[in-house]
């Protein structure tokens, strides 16, 4: 669920196998009922049909739900979790309770013609560009993969109430850079559900830091592996 070049890197690097699942069923071939258990459904199927184990599973943004809710699904199979500038929820909570600004995104879905697809944000000026890319060529490149996002997905909620989760270890990585306004993020607990420490680290870039900052972005998550 992080950008298939960053992956990529990990695996060159690192010499462990990295898989990118981009969430099926967005974009043109989605529909309305698609939702974050669709998005939870794949992931986990995924790791189950490659038979993974001692998986480090990042999930970027909105996937920071998705992470959450495979782990209390298949908890014995993940070894890390890592929350890559990432909405991380409580048990019962959705997108919208996390993030409540996902409301304006909502809004403009209900706006729409159909009603539930929720288009792609417009970019703003820099530093705060298209999710903090602001090169041109990179912008460019970015648009082609953007995709409208059925509204269930920030409606949904998780479930989070297996305990064998809570034995998993947790990185958060925060993009610092510019954000727009009420983009609020959570503080991160000083302790983790297993006990331990937190973990946090920090990009000084924007929100999609795989395409701005991806050298750096490969270096920690190749430290969670070795």
């Amino acid at each position: 669920m992080a950008a298939r070049g960053t992956a990529a890197g990990v695996g060159r690097t690192s010499g462990v196998r990295a898989i990118v699942d981009r969430l099926r069923r967005k974009g043109p071939s989605a529909q309305p009922e698609v939702g974050l258990d669709t998005h939870v459904d794949d992931v986990a199927k995924l790791i189950s049909d490659e038979d993974l184990t001692d998986v480090v599973l990042v999930g970027h943004s909105y996937a920071g739900l998705v992470i959450s809710s495979v782990a209390n699904r298949i908890p014995d199979r993940i070894a890390h979790l890592v929350y890559l500038d990432a909405m991380v929820p409580e048990d019962g909570e959705s997108a919208l309770d996390v993030m409540p600004v996902t409301q304006r995104l909502i809004d403009l879905a209900e706006e729409s013609g159909d009603g539930w697809r929720v288009p792609p944000m417009p970019e703003q000026p820099a530093p705060l560009g298209l999710f903090g890319v602001t090169d041109p060529a990179d912008i460019a490149w970015l648009r082609t993969i953007l995709s409208d996002q059925p509204v269930r997905c920030l409606r949904q909620p998780v479930h989070l109430d297996n305990p064998a989760a809570h034995a998993i270890e947790r990185t958060h990585i925060h993009c610092v850079g510019a954000k727009p306004a009420g983009i609020d993020r959570r503080p991160v607990p000083a302790i983790q559900p297993n006990g331990s420490p937190a973990r946090v680290w920090e990009l000084p870039t924007g929100h999609d830091c795989m395409i701005t900052m991806p050298g750096e972005l490969v270096e920690l998550l190749v430290r969670l592996v070795h």
